[in-house]
């Protein structure tokens, strides 16, 4: 049974976001504040902002947001920038340490809807260890993010990590979930694929996204192709054994190749001149052995990463 006046921390990733800092931990006070009056959360819950290796004023904000709301505001500051996953982890992580029920996470420019944070908070009374926030719609984002979002889905579903489609890192989790999440030491620990697996009780809450209110995305292609990889090859050997299957029917091909060579010479007599078709081929499997060593180094790259046991993130600086 479930404490109804649970404490909650929320945790919000920060990269380069001086812009929207002030106005978005007032929202989300604000929130707090109704979730608190309406019965549901302890007074003690808080917001605690992890400052991912910024440029520009975002840690000075949080400490005055901190001077200003005391240990309403806590927060961390990386030495340098280590990605989004990375302060996610580190949020979770340190809000654990302080002491709490349950977390949640959402982007600092709460182009997420904020508001969902309550019925989160619902659903963790009524029983559910994890609860992950599922977009309506993909409106907001650009023809070329919203495809590359469907296929990436599709293939994770493919490859036989079954995360749901436009599921994002807004989600809550209990405190057994950072209790097992501590366990886990890999460096390239992919979150949504990391909740999906565990196999804690989990529920889904639907939510709108909202339009950017100021500055930008800092996420780009190179950015998402890099998550996307990690969550595959973190995720799934799938890839591996394709490789495997591809080199089996490739000699079977060149069996049959073979065969047909031999039968035209000693039967028709007739060699084929075949030169087109022997640099089609080539180009073919060329590039087809380049694919597979590329996939192949993803893997062996994880591997490199996780054999040199180098920490996630380094904390300059922590306010509690």
């Amino acid at each position: 049974m479930f404490n109804k006046k649970s404490k909650l921390a929320i945790i919000v990733p920060c990269y380069n976001e001086e812009l929207v800092l002030q106005s978005t931990a007032e929202t989300l006070l604000n929130v707090l504040d109704r979730i608190i009056k309406n019965g549901k959360i302890s007074r003690d819950s808080y917001l605690y902002f992890v400052d991912d290796g910024s440029k520009d004023r975002t840690w000075s904000i949080i400490t005055e947001l901190h001077n200003t709301y005391g240990n309403r505001i806590k927060g961390a500051k990386f030495l340098r920038n280590f990605g989004n996953q990375k302060a996610l982890i580190a949020g979770l992580l340190g809000a654990k340490n302080i002491g709490c029920d349950c977390a949640v996470t959402i982007d600092a420019d709460l182009q997420q809807d904020e508001n969902m944070i309550e019925t989160f908070v619902d659903e963790f009374h009524k029983g559910a260890e994890i609860v992950s926030g599922i977009r309506n719609d993909r409106k907001t984002d650009t023809f070329f993010k919203k495809f590359t979002a469907i296929c990436f889905y599709k293939l994770m579903n493919i490859l036989g990590v079954k995360i749901p489609a436009n599921h994002s890192d807004y989600r809550l989790v209990s405190y057994k979930a950072l209790q097992i999440l501590e366990k886990y030491s890999e460096t390239g620990l992919f979150l949504r694929g990391f909740f999906h697996e565990i196999g804690l009780k989990t529920s889904y809450v639907h939510f709108d996204v909202k339009p950017r209110l100021a500055g930008k995305s800092k996420y780009n292609f190179f950015s998402l192709t890099s998550l996307a990889l990690n969550g595959i090859t973190a995720y799934s050997i799938v890839p591996l054994r394709i490789i495997a299957v591809m080199g089996v029917l490739t000699v079977l091909g060149s069996f049959i190749l073979a065969a047909e060579v031999i039968f035209e010479k000693y039967f028709l007599h007739d060699t084929p001149s075949g030169w087109a078709t022997l640099v089609v081929l080539l180009a073919f499997f060329g590039g087809v052995q380049i694919f597979c060593l590329g996939i192949m180094g993803e893997y062996l790259g994880q591997v490199f990463n996780e054999v040199k046991a180098r920490p996630r993130y380094i904390k300059e600086e922590e306010i509690l």
